[in-house]
């Protein structure tokens, strides 16, 4: 993508509404834009990231077994009445009428409605286990919308949902699922630690969160260190196997947030040199619920000896919108976003440092070009702005890798690289710069 073709309205002042860092920072990179308190447009930079956070979610969601479907936003009051839930769920759930009169909701999660769906369509216990998962956009009316799309009305999240015959066979599907979010985190290029965590209106006996560590994190974090620096599940996991001693490992080991830190807990568990403090922002949270909508829903199987049974459920969310604030949250410094490759809107920025210079915009063209045919998602700068302003816009918007032509380099066929994150510079024969930017690109991909 040339940059003089695309929209991308770059502030250089950071709004005064914005109060935390990734709020500032999408506004300030024409990420988003707010249309209304809590709700927001996503602007071509922003979408970009937004999708490749959605295609490593949909990819491991694929990967561990669950299949997707689509629901839809508006869903029916009648299904929470069902579940017991449409009274208790307070403020936070946007009703509406229909023309007819009829009660509807905007939908905050999807329990009832996968729940009818799955019962509706499945009568045998051969048919199970499932899992059935869909990315859609949500909406809970927060009494005090803030910190951009961290905590805004509207939110795309991920919702997936077990079906399975007993509560053993139940656990294993969250164990698949707890195992899944592990390297779905870790294919972003964060550090997720899972805790854990109070079921809340969702309800169940079984709840991890999934927080991520950032200096600027809304809740204090204490655990083990091997929590923050174990390997996560390899990419051939077998997901069918035993996943218990994974699960195991992950559990075994003491986190908690700071509502939860039991100070005198921590010393005994974990010796001196393996306690931290952090901060940390929620990505994700499961349950394990068992028969808490499948009851009174009557989502039931023909057992073995022909007798019904009433499913077992477990739910699983991920905060696919919210992750874009919070992975800002956790790559940033003074000059603005420091994106992790897998995430990165594009890989590499391209800078023209004297755009319509003949020589300089040939050599910058023939980069453009080859990086294209290599695979690689570039951004050129072939704007007319000065150095200094280019330098801070690429900067500012955190592309992995810049590739900078001027004058003097072209005359000696050179290039320069940047590698945002520290700042490193290194001045290469122009085809090995070339090289060196792809090769190291496409090496923090096969990471993910």
């Amino acid at each position: 993508m040339r940059l003089s073709r695309y929209f991308m309205p770059v502030l250089r002042e950071t709004p005064k509404e914005a109060e935390i860092v990734s709020h500032q920072l999408m506004l300030r990179t024409g990420m988003v834009k707010q249309a209304s308190a809590g709700i927001y447009s996503w602007l071509p930079l922003g979408y970009k990231v937004l999708m490749k956070i959605d295609r490593i979610v949909r990819e491991e969601q694929n990967r561990a077994g669950a299949i997707e479907v689509l629901m839809p936003t508006i869903q029916s009051a009648d299904l929470w009445r069902q579940s017991g839930r449409y009274e208790a769920y307070g403020k936070e759930m946007l009703r509406i009428a229909d023309r007819h009169d009829r009660e509807m909701l905007y939908g905050p999660t999807n329990e009832e409605l996968i729940t009818a769906i799955f019962r509706d369509g499945i009568k045998s216990y051969k048919d199970l286990p499932r899992n059935l998962y869909h990315i859609q956009w949500k909406f809970r009316d927060e009494v005090r919308p803030r910190f951009g799309v961290m905590r805004g009305r509207e939110f795309l999240m991920k919702d997936a949902y077990s079906f399975d015959l007993t509560p053993e066979a139940g656990r294993l599907s969250y164990n698949r699922m707890f195992t899944a979010y592990l390297r779905t985190f870790a294919r972003m290029g964060l550090k997720a630690v899972p805790m854990a965590a109070d079921s809340g209106p969702i309800g169940g006996d079984m709840s991890h969160e999934f927080i991520i560590l950032a200096d600027t994190g809304e809740s204090q974090v204490f655990c083990h260190k091997d929590l923050i620096e174990g390997a996560v599940p390899p990419i051939d996991t077998d997901y069918d196997g035993d996943l218990s001693p994974i699960i195991q490992r992950w559990t075994s080991l003491y986190a908690a947030t700071d509502e939860k830190h039991d100070a005198a807990k921590f010393d005994e568990q974990v010796p001196k040199d393996k306690q931290v403090s952090a901060r940390g922002i929620e990505v994700g949270h499961i349950f394990f619920f068992g028969t808490k909508y499948s009851e009174p829903m009557g989502c039931k199987v023909q057992g073995p000896d022909g007798q019904k049974i009433v499913v077992q459920m477990g739910s699983y969310g991920v905060g696919v919108s919210r992750l874009a604030g919070a992975i800002i949250e956790a790559c940033h410094d003074a000059a603005g976003i420091v994106w992790p490759v897998p995430v990165a809107p594009f890989e590499v920025g391209l800078i023209n440092l004297k755009a319509g210079d003949k020589d300089t915009d040939a050599a910058a063209n023939d980069l453009y070009a080859k990086l294209e045919a290599a695979g690689i998602d570039v951004l050129l700068d072939d704007t007319d702005e000065r150095a200094g302003g280019k330098f801070a816009t690429m900067d500012l918007i955190g592309l992995p890798y810049q590739l900078i032509v001027g004058p003097k380099g072209v005359k000696a066929g050179e290039a320069e690289i940047k590698v945002r994150k520290g700042g490193a510079r290194e001045t290469l024969p122009m085809d090995a710069a070339l090289a060196k930017v792809v090769a190291a690109v496409k090496a923090k991909r096969m990471l993910a």
